[in-house]
C-alpha cells in the first residue's frame, strides 16, 4: 500500500473500526497517511430496556472512540448518530449521503469498511451504503475498497447468510498490534473476558492466525472489493 494516503474507515458501531484495523490504522498514520474515522452509529443503546441512559451511552461511545483514535494518532472522528441496529429502519439514502458528505471532505484514496456477510445488520447495510456512495462513475476518484472483519460478527454469520471471509489482502501489524490493543482498552465497556470473542486474547489469536497466513507475526486480513492497478 502506497504511502502517505488520505484512508477513510467507515464502521457501524464504535469499536469496530478498531476490532477490524486498528493495527492498520496505526501502520498507516506512522507512515504519514491522513487517517479520517466515520462511525455511523450512535452507541450501543439497543442492549438498553428502556431510553433513561440513552445520551449517557451515546456520550460515552463517541468519548471512547476519540480517546481511542487520540491513542493512533488520528484526530478526525465523527459519528453520524444512526440508531443502533436499527440502520435498516432509516432510509438507505440517508446512510450514503452521511459518507458521501464525509468522502467530499477527506477525500480518500482508500476505504476500510465491514465485510458483505457480517451477521450484524448494521454492518451489512454500512457495506452496502459504503459501496453505493463509492460507485465508480466517470470522472470521479478512483477508490481502492477494503472490507475488514469483526470478532463476534463476521465468524457469527451462518451459512447462507452470504460468502465468507475469505481474505485476499493482509497487512503486517506486527509492529503495531500493541497499539491496537491499547486502542481497544480505550473501549473496555465494550470489550469481553476470554474466552469471548471481543477479548484481548481473541484479538491477539486472530492477529497472530492471520499473520500465519502471510508469513508474518501479526496481520489483519481483508477482502479486496475495487482496486486499481
Amino acid at each position: 500500500m502506497k504511502n502517505p494516503q488520505n484512508i477513510l474507515v467507515v464502521a457501524a458501531h464504535a469499536d469496530d473500526e478498531m476490532l477490524g484495523c486498528g493495527g492498520t490504522m496505526a501502520r498507516l498514520r506512522a507512515a504519514g497517511s491522513n487517517v479520517a474515522i466515520l462511525l455511523l452509529g450512535e452507541g450501543p443503546t439497543a442492549r438498553m430496556a428502556n431510553d433513561t441512559f440513552h445520551n449517557t451511552v451515546r456520550q460515552e461511545a463517541l468519548r471512547s472512540a476519540v480517546v481511542a483514535a487520540a491513542s493512533l494518532d488520528i484526530q478526525d472522528v465523527h459519528c453520524a448518530g444512526l440508531p443502533d441496529n436499527r440502520f435498516d429502519t432509516v432510509p438507505m439514502l440517508h446512510i450514503v449521503r452521511h459518507i458521501e458528505t464525509t468522502a467530499a471532505r477527506v477525500q480518500p484514496d482508500v476505504v476500510f469498511t465491514h465485510f458483505a456477510g457480517d451477521l450484524n445488520i448494521d454492518h451489512q447495510l454500512t457495506h452496502r451504503a459504503t459501496m453505493t456512495a463509492f460507485r465508480p462513475l466517470p470522472g470521479c476518484k478512483p477508490v481502492q475498497i477494503l472490507g475488514f472483519e469483526v470478532l463476534s460478527s463476521t465468524e457469527y454469520a451462518p451459512p447462507g447468510i452470504g460468502a465468507s471471509f475469505h481474505p485476499t489482502v493482509y497487512i503486517d501489524i506486527t509492529d503495531f498490534i500493541e497499539a491496537k490493543q491499547k486502542a481497544l482498552a480505550d473501549y473496555a465497556s465494550e470489550m469481553r473476558p476470554w474466552p469471548h470473542p471481543r477479548s484481548h486474547e481473541a484479538v491477539e489469536h486472530l492477529a497472530c492466525l492471520r499473520g500465519s497466513q502471510c508469513g508474518r507475526e501479526a496481520a489483519e486480513a481483508f477482502v479486496l472489493y475495487r482496486g486499481l492497478g
